[in-house]
C-alpha cells in the first residue's frame, strides 16, 4: 500500500515548492563531513518514479558515487501471464546512462490486482510458473541486472488465508530467484515491516534465503488514512530490525528510508496530502512555521492554518535520517533504499555517507 498511495498524490506540479525554496533560509542542516578521501561505499539504492523520471534520473547520476542500484518503478503485474509497462518503461537512455555511471538497474514490478487475484496466482502451481515466465520476459527484454518485486496486496491477507498465501508467495519468490540466479541476475524482494501488529504474511526467513536483497519499506508508521504522526522513529526501527535480523542476514537487508511526508487536517478522516521534502519545507517557510524536531521520533513537523482549519505536517529530512541511522548500525544493517529519488532532502546523501 505504501508505494501505491504515494503515486496518487505525486502527479502534480512542484513549481510552488521550487519558487519558495529560492531566496529563503533553509532549515538547519547537517555539518559537512571532514576531510576528503575515497568516495563513500555504494550502500544506497533508490526507487526511480516513472511520473518524474527525468528529474529522478538526473538526481541518480549526481549521486552515482553512493548508489549501487536504481530500481525504476516501471512495471505492473496485471495477471499471471501479463506484466505491463508504465510510461517510459524500458528507456534505453536511462538504462545505459545508469550503467555508464556504474549503477545496477533492477526495475520494480508492482501490482494492484483486484482483491484475491494475486493470492490466486501465488497459491496455484501452474499460475505461479506462468507468472515467473512473465517476469523473466521482462528481465530479458533489456540489459537489466535483475528484478524487484513490490507486491503489496499480499500484506493485508485475512486471517483465514494468510498462511497459505504467505507460503505461496515465498514459493513463487524461491522459484523466481533460482531462475534469475541461473541467468546471473539479482533477485530483490520488497516487503512491508514485520512488527507485533503487522506483516505476519511475509515469510522473511524463506524470502531472505532466496533473495539477494530484502527491502523493508520502513516508513508510514503513520500514514495517509491514519492519525497524524511521524513516518518512522528509532523505537519503531528497533522493533523492525530486531525481528528482521533474527530471520534474515543483515547483509541482505535494505532499510527503506522516506524522503517525503504527510499533511493531515487535524480531526478529519480525510486522507492526508502527500508532500516531498522540498514541498514540506517550502510550505513550512511560506506559512512561517518554525523548524521543530519531535524529541521522540527525531523527525521534523509543524502545524499551520488553512481556510480556518488546523493542519499538521510530519516529514523526513537529513537531520531526522541521521538520528535514525544509529539503529541500523546497531543491527549491522549497512544498506538502505530511498523512496524515492527526487523526493529527498539533498543533505541526506551526506548523512548516509557519514552515518
Amino acid at each position: 500500500m505504501a508505494h501505491r498511495q504515494h503515486r496518487r498524490h505525486l502527479r502534480r506540479a512542484r513549481v510552488i515548492a521550487v519558487l519558495a525554496l529560492c531566496g529563503t533560509a533553509l532549515a538547519p542542516t547537517l555539518p559537512s563531513s571532514a576531510g576528503h578521501g575515497a568516495p563513500p561505499p555504494r550502500t544506497v539504492s533508490g526507487w526511480l518514479p516513472y511520473w518524474d523520471q527525468e528529474a529522478a534520473y538526473q538526481n541518480a547520476l549526481r549521486h552515482a558515487d553512493q548508489l549501487h542500484t536504481v530500481s525504476p518503478f516501471w512495471y505492473e503485474a496485471k495477471s499471471a501471464g501479463r506484466v505491463a509497462g508504465h510510461t517510459g518503461a524500458g528507456s534505453r537512455r536511462v538504462i545505459d546512462g545508469l550503467h555508464k555511471a556504474g549503477i545496477k538497474v533492477v526495475p520494480t514490478v508492482m501490482e494492484r490486482m483486484r482483491p484475491g487475484a494475486l493470492a490466486a496466482v501465488v497459491t496455484d502451481k501452474a499460475r505461479r510458473a506462468q507468472h515467473v515466465d512473465a517476469l523473466l520476459r521482462i528481465v530479458r527484454s533489456r540489459s537489466y541486472d535483475g528484478i524487484d518485486l513490490d507486491y503489496e496486496s499480499i500484506a493485508p491477507t485475512g486471517d483465514a488465508a494468510y498462511k497459505k498465501v504467505g507460503a505461496g508467495y515465498a514459493t513463487l519468490v524461491t522459484d523466481l530467484c533460482a531462475r534469475l540466479h541461473a541467468l546471473r541476475k539479482q533477485c530483490v524482494i520488497t516487503v512491508s515491516p514485520k512488527t507485533r501488529i503487522s506483516g505476519r504474511v511475509w515469510d522473511y526467513r524463506r524470502l531472505g534465503a532466496a533473495a539477494d536483497r530484502l527491502r523493508i519499506m520502513a516508513y508510514d508508521q503513520h500514514w495517509a488514512s491514519g492519525s497524524p504522526g511521524p513516518l518512522a522513529s528509532p523505537a519503531w526501527y528497533e522493533e523492525i530490525l530486531r525481528r528482521a535480523t533474527a530471520e534474515v542476514p543483515a547483509a541482505k537487508l535494505e532499510m527503506g528510508l522516506p524522503g517525503y511526508g504527510w499533511d493531515w487536517q487535524v480531526g478529519s478522516r480525510d486522507r492526508a496530502r502527500h508532500v516531498t521534502w522540498k514541498e514540506a519545507e517550502a510550505l513550512r517557510r511560506r506559512v512561517g512555521a518554525p523548524y521543530r524536531i519531535d524529541p521522540v521520533s527525531k523527525t521534523p513537523h509543524f502545524t499551520y492554518e488553512e481556510g480556518g482549519k488546523s493542519r499538521t505536517v510530519w516529514y523526513q529530512d537529513a537531520r531526522g535520517t541521521a538520528a535514525h541511522l544509529p539503529v541500523l548500525r546497531k543491527y549491522g544493517v549497512r544498506h538502505s533504499v530511498l523512496w524515492a529519488l527526487g523526493f529527498e532532502d539533498p543533505a541526506v546523501w551526506r548523512a548516509l555517507a557519514t552515518g
